[in-house]
């Protein structure tokens, strides 16, 4: 009886010992869990902080502003290079800081008839089926209460965004759909992100002498040599005669796309790194306005 009121009593307390290094363990959970939480937010709110400062920096950069009060294409161009990459500390984060033009490339929200010929003719000389355009379109032209949509994207993908292409992410989705749909993979010849913009803003132009080698074999139709000859060319582009185009393709340019030789819009892309923590931050910025604006945040 006596050994089995010892063995009783070791139980109990080995089942009291097991109770509390759970209650400890989930105790430290808690704690580091919150620590976690304190973290997050110090970080979100260093990011706020670091945001408002850049845009300061910004309206009150002389520098910047000059180059388009002057109206001069060069300046704003030698700018852009010269900025085009800024690694500082702040306050003890770590800020790799990119600058560039946000009028290289191309929204898929400004597609219409004769920009979808464009397009069309681009992907097929990449032999990529032209139906990719409708699935474009589908993915810009919003709700439709009769279905008539040019594709079955959205069978399979119902709660997909489709009033315009918001991100990379959400263009993914739409390759991976296009794949799947013609077994066909040719989209990887192309790098989407350098051909297309993405956001809602449907009035935007194209400044050339930021363009991309990709968005000029679009625009032009032009072998890929040409378009990084042109790509290249960038920051002497005052007017039409610059570019050194032939009659047939002075009047695609001008007819079928909005096109500028100083556009002083910029895109802002922060790299933001504290305690180990990485974030990622990208915005437009309104020189002419002093204006920020098409926020992304990315943890």
């Amino acid at each position: 009886m006596q050994r089995s009121r010892k063995g009783i009593a070791l139980l109990i307390t080995l089942m009291f010992v097991i109770v509390i290094t759970v209650a400890i363990a989930y105790g430290l959970k808690q704690v580091n869990d919150a620590t976690k939480i304190v973290k997050q937010e110090q970080f979100l709110y260093q990011r706020s902080i670091i945001v408002e400062d850049i845009l300061k920096i910004l309206n009150n950069s002389r520098e910047l502003h000059a180059s388009v009060e002057n109206n001069s294409t060069s300046d704003f161009y030698l700018l852009l290079s010269q900025a085009s990459f800024i690694p500082f500390e702040y306050e003890g984060v770590e800020i790799l800081l990119k600058m560039k033009s946000a009028r290289a490339k191309f929204n898929p929200a400004m597609l219409n008839e004769t920009t979808s010929v464009r397009l069309r003719e681009y992907l097929v000389r990449n032999n990529i089926n032209s139906q990719y355009v409708d699935i474009l379109l589908d993915n810009i032209g919003g709700i439709k209460e009769d279905n008539s949509y040019n594709s079955a994207i959205f069978d399979e993908n119902p709660y997909l965004f489709r009033d315009y292409i918001a991100s990379a992410k959400h263009l993914e989705i739409i390759n991976d759909y296009y794949t799947k749909e013609y077994n066909d993979n040719a989209l990887k010849k192309v790098d989407f992100n350098q051909l297309f913009y993405y956001g809602s803003d449907e009035n935007i132009s194209i400044d050339v002498n930021y363009a991309t080698s990709e968005v000029w074999e679009f625009m032009l139709g032009c072998t890929r040599e040409r378009a990084e000859t042109l790509s290249a060319g960038g920051g002497n582009y005052f007017n039409i005669e610059d570019l050194n185009l032939n009659d047939d393709e002075k009047e695609i340019l001008t007819s079928a796309f909005d096109i500028k030789y100083l556009e002083p819009i910029i895109q802002i892309e922060l790299d933001i790194t504290l305690n180990g923590q990485e974030s990622k931050l990208s915005f437009e910025y309104d020189i002419k306005n002093k204006k920020g604006s098409h926020f992304v945040y990315e943890i």
